[in-house]
């Protein structure tokens, strides 16, 4: 009689005491079943089989009690029987005439249910749909997304179809036995939470990313950085070495005499600049050597301090410094000269004839604009015969200067004031005096800069002038003997009715009175000029010699007449 077999051996048999195996078999599900002990080899194989449940070979026996359902775990402890009792088995049909199969009776299925028409799952894993009744269902699983063929994996990723080892737990997952169920992973391979798995992996590759990423950024900056430097090179030097740039070569040569260099060159050496200090402050101007005796010309307004015992300091173009002395001055020329001693190598300007300028000519103004020594500038004469009076600070008229002008655009600003105004072949034909202000021209020390509106002495003046002053101290003014009604608003100049003392408006005697010129006469032509005003018969009158022959258009009565007269002579007061 053979013995029972127990579940879970592998080749399906048991052997007995003697090591034989007597013919039993394994059901496919694990359990081995052995023939009955009541049924001999040789038993009738039309005998039927007996109502599974039973454990004995008498039908009338009780019947056992069915087996309880078995979890995943419990299958193979409720299928070893104990030792000391096996299970009771009945019979099974046999095919052929063979042996009757004996199966347990607790895990042989009804009669009416049939037999499965697959091989068992050998992972025990319940069938997809409803679940069997030893298993509990398993979560919802969703699918991990795997690198594809050809990514490129970091160093120690196991390669496709390598079979991964199972992580172990750390501790009890969530959901059971099925909480860390994952259908699509490798055979026996877990997800860890924590590292290893796809998320993880993913993780190292975004990350692989971001530094790749990051470097090339890096990279482009550093490029655009470089390309901008070298590009700014070519563009500003035209390349990357010392930039060395060619220049002629060659001694300078003369300029022409009638340019403005030329005509500076020649007219520099004899301009000096002036600083007057005295009582009543300081004054900054410009003058020129007449000879070589040091005698300078130069305006009265920039000496006029020195006058009440200043002082005054002259600065050559050369830069060599000395102190002058005042020889004269006449303010209503404004003009004056001042004279430098043990100064030797001087450099004298020739002068020109100021009645030969013609309007257009090209003229070079030189002087020292607010403490500019030195300074060049160019123009034009605008217009001769310019009538304009300067001065009048003092009010009762002795400082007022009337001057038959040169007009000139040439730059002429503070500071300018006594310097020379010369022709194209540096001679002096003018002295730099006033300028154009608000209200009519005006000394240039009265204004804020030039405009393009100066006002020269005429050096044909200036020379009679100057002469005067060295030779006498003191300068004479032509004059006819008649005093003016510096109020009248009509045109030409009227004869007053009285002088300033109370006297006759006619000087007796006089220039005027011996061509019969009386009180209220108006006269309105000097040589056939026109004259609006007293102060431009005054004007025109200065601009001459004293003995100088002038012809007079006067009107009495609605009538006029032409007379002759010489001018006559005084001392300024």
């Amino acid at each position: 009689m053979d013995k029972a077999k127990p579940t879970g051996t592998p080749d399906g048999t048991v052997p007995d005491a003697t090591g034989d195996s007597h013919g039993t078999t394994a059901e496919p599900g694990g359990s081995a079943t052995a023939p009955d002990a009541s049924t001999s080899p040789g038993a009738d194989a039309a005998t039927p089989p007996r109502p599974v449940g039973l454990t004995k070979a008498d039908p009338a026996a009780e019947p056992l009690e069915t087996a309880a359902p078995t979890v995943p775990g419990q299958a193979e402890e409720a299928a070893v029987p104990p030792a000391t009792e096996p299970p009771a088995t009945v019979p099974a049909p046999r095919a052929g005439g063979a042996p009757d199969a004996v199966v347990p009776a607790q895990q042989q299925a009804p009669a009416e249910r049939p037999r499965p028409l697959h091989a068992p799952d050998p992972y025990s894993t319940p069938p997809y749909g409803e679940p069997g009744p030893w298993a509990p269902a398993p979560p919802v699983q969703r699918p991990v997304p795997t690198p594809a063929h050809g990514t490129y994996l970091p160093p120690g990723t196991p390669a496709h179809g390598t079979p991964v080892p199972p992580v172990p737990e750390a501790g009890p997952a969530q959901g059971g036995e099925w909480g860390r169920y994952d259908p699509w992973a490798a055979p026996g391979a877990l997800v860890a939470e924590s590292g290893g798995g796809p998320g993880e992996r993913r993780r190292e590759r975004r990350a692989g990313r971001g530094r790749l990423v990051g470097a090339a950024l890096v990279l482009a900056l550093v490029a655009g950085a470089v390309g901008g430097y070298v590009g700014m090179r070519l563009e500003r030097h035209g390349g990357l070495g010392t930039v060395e740039l060619e220049q002629t070569s060659g001694q300078a040569g003369e300029r022409a005499p009638d340019s403005v260099a030329g005509i500076a060159a020649r007219t520099l050496p004899g301009v000096v600049t002036l600083h007057v200090s005295g009582g009543d402050g300081g004054a900054l101007g410009t003058g020129f050597v007449l000879d070589g005796r040091g005698h300078i010309l130069t305006n009265q307004h920039v000496v006029e301090s020195a006058s009440d015992g200043g002082s005054i300091r002259v600065t050559f173009n050369g830069g060599e410094t000395a102190r002058a002395r005042l020889v004269g001055g006449d303010p209503g020329y404004d003009l004056a000269v001042v004279k430098v001693s043990g100064v030797s190598g001087l450099t004298p300007l020739p002068l020109g004839d100021s009645d030969d300028v013609r309007v257009g000519d090209p003229v070079v103004a030189i002087g020292a604009p607010f403490d500019l020594a030195n300074t060049v500038t160019s123009g034009i004469i605008s217009a001769k015969e310019r009538p304009i009076t300067a001065g009048g600070e003092k009010g009762d008229g002795t400082d007022i200067s009337y001057v038959d002008a040169l007009q000139t655009d040439a730059p002429i600003n503070p500071g300018n004031s006594g310097g020379p105004l010369v022709d194209e072949r540096a001679r002096v034909i003018g002295i730099n005096s006033a300028i154009h202000a608000a209200g009519g021209p005006a000394r240039q020390d009265d204004s804020a800069g030039s405009v393009g509106l100066g006002f020269a002495i005429p050096v044909n003046q200036a020379k009679r002038v100057a002469e005067e002053l060295i030779n006498h101290g003191r300068a004479t003014h032509p004059v006819i003997g008649v005093t003016l009604d510096m109020g009248y608003e009509g045109e030409g100049a009227k004869v007053g009715g009285e002088a300033a003392g109370g006297g006759p408006a006619v000087t007796p005697g006089g220039p005027a009175d011996r061509t019969d010129i009386a009180a209220g006469d108006v006269i309105t032509e000097v040589d056939g000029v026109p004259v609006a005003s007293g102060e431009e018969l005054i004007i025109k009158i200065r601009s001459h010699r004293p003995g100088d022959r002038l012809a007079l258009t006067v009107e009495r009565d609605g009538e006029s007449r032409r007379v002759t007269l010489e001018l006559g002579s005084s001392d300024p007061s």
